[in-house]
């Protein structure tokens, strides 16, 4: 594999991991808003908020190989550990899920933040 392929790889599958979860953080918003404790909720709606938008801009510059997808890449990550870190807090399935795909989603925006800084 070439090294052009091997980042048009690593980039699929980061583009991949931002929209899975955009689409878990969105879920997890939702559901929240829709609970019985929507006050108690109400970190974890904002965080997950703020992880789906970055999420989705992050994935529009990667898809638009544009210049700054590295540094959104290092501000996607962030959006991310901070949700996973409030959702982690809750035992509601959809906090869970949530958690788990900002995990990974942050561990490949970091991978390829520090691929385009080399």
């Amino acid at each position: 594999m070439t090294t052009a392929q091997s980042h048009q790889s690593q980039l699929e599958t980061c583009i991949q991991a931002c929209l899975d979860c955009l689409r878990e953080c969105e879920n997890c918003a939702t559901a929240c808003l829709d609970s019985d404790m929507v006050q108690m909720m109400a970190q974890c709606i904002k965080l997950c908020r703020d992880c789906a938008d970055t999420c989705d801009i992050c994935a529009r510059f990667m898809s638009r190989n544009s210049d700054l997808h590295g540094q959104l890449c290092s501000v996607c990550a962030e959006a991310c550990d901070r949700c996973a870190a409030e959702c982690e807090k809750h035992d509601h399935d959809h906090c869970k899920r949530c958690a788990q795909s900002c995990r990974r989603c942050a561990e490949s925006c970091r991978q390829m933040a520090t691929a385009m800084a080399a």
